[in-house]
């Protein structure tokens, strides 16, 4: 018998303030074509004025765990992937756990747009090896409040959210017909930090900073590591390209996600797509676009499915899921 993570249930939360490109071309030297063509983002979502990471986490947690029919009773684990934490300590995770009523213990992880990938891998490692029955996993981020309003290069790019699942132990017999997380890769290289990376914090500048890229450079790097990650998991379970039903990706630029998948031959009816609504969101983006497609009916019991992205540090993996 081998023990599986199988996510039971998906939610999400967007705030009510929707920021169209036109708005954002008031503010900065900027246009909808321009940023449409460079990206393929229409509007973003902003956190309300005294709205929180914490206060999107709750929500779209609440709604994850009514998908899964669970209550915080059932909750053993709480981890919420943000870079954007309502406060330098104690975690993000410590304040959702109180506001939902769940026992157990909670902690941040913080791998910025990867930061859902390694939080759903550290989620399924502790499953595994019997620490945890049922886990919350949260990607939740305020991007807004990082961002330099003045720098069209940046500000146009990122949003507000988060997305939740309930991941659960079943299970199962070891083959690539359980349901779950059947593999999962996660890389680093801080040589690369200064290409994505804010330039606050408490240990350097006592502030919190303003968000700073090289877009350039980020974007080639992406579809170079985003491919490579994706390649291993197909590898680590023996499956090829042609089987992935779903491709689930961090939603940071539409060039990149196009790119990822024709390296795959996976046509765009199979890549679940939200930039252009949402933005980049960060540590939310997928599980944002995981809920929306689970709740569409798109994603269904048995499908392949491929969660991938990176992110500052760089960080980046992949996890491969049969939902």
């Amino acid at each position: 018998m081998t023990v599986r993570s199988r996510i039971i249930g998906c939610g999400s939360y967007l705030p009510s303030n929707v920021v169209t490109n036109d708005e954002l071309a008031k503010r900065v030297d900027t246009s909808d074509e321009w940023i449409v063509a460079r990206t393929g983002i229409r509007q973003r979502h902003i956190a309300a004025e005294g709205e929180t990471t914490s206060d999107l986490a709750v929500a779209a947690a609440t709604r994850a765990m009514e998908h899964a029919g669970v209550t915080a009773a059932d909750i053993d684990m709480i981890i919420v992937a943000t870079a954007t934490p309502d406060n330098t300590f104690p975690a993000t995770a410590t304040k959702v756990q109180h506001r939902l009523g769940v026992v157990g213990f909670a902690f941040d992880v913080q791998a910025v747009c990867s930061g859902f990938v390694y939080a759903l891998t550290t989620a399924d490692m502790y499953i595994r090896n019997g620490q945890a029955k049922t886990v919350l996993v949260i990607g939740a981020e305020t991007f807004s409040r990082i961002l330099d309003w003045e720098d069209r290069r940046t500000c146009v790019l990122f949003g507000d959210g988060a997305g939740a699942v309930v991941v659960q132990a079943v299970e199962g017999k070891g083959t690539v017909e359980d349901q779950g997380i059947l593999a999962s890769r996660l890389h680093s290289d801080g040589g690369k930090y200064e290409l994505l990376y804010v330039n606050g914090g408490p240990s350097t500048t006592q502030t919190v900073g303003f968000l700073q890229m090289e877009g350039k450079e980020v974007f080639r790097h992406a579809v170079t590591n985003l491919a490579g990650v994706i390649r291993e998991v197909l590898a680590d379970t023996g499956l090829e390209a042609a089987d992935i039903d779903w491709l689930v990706p961090h939603q940071a630029n539409r060039r990149i996600l196009d790119s990822t998948a024709r390296k795959f031959g996976i046509s765009e009816d199979k890549v679940v797509i939200t930039v252009d609504r949402h933005a980049n969101t960060s540590a939310a983006s997928i599980p944002l676009a995981l809920a929306e497609a689970v709740h569409d009916g798109r994603i269904k019991r048995g499908d392949i499915v491929i969660l991938e992205a990176m992110g500052g540090g760089f960080t980046w993996g992949a996890a491969l899921v049969r939902w």
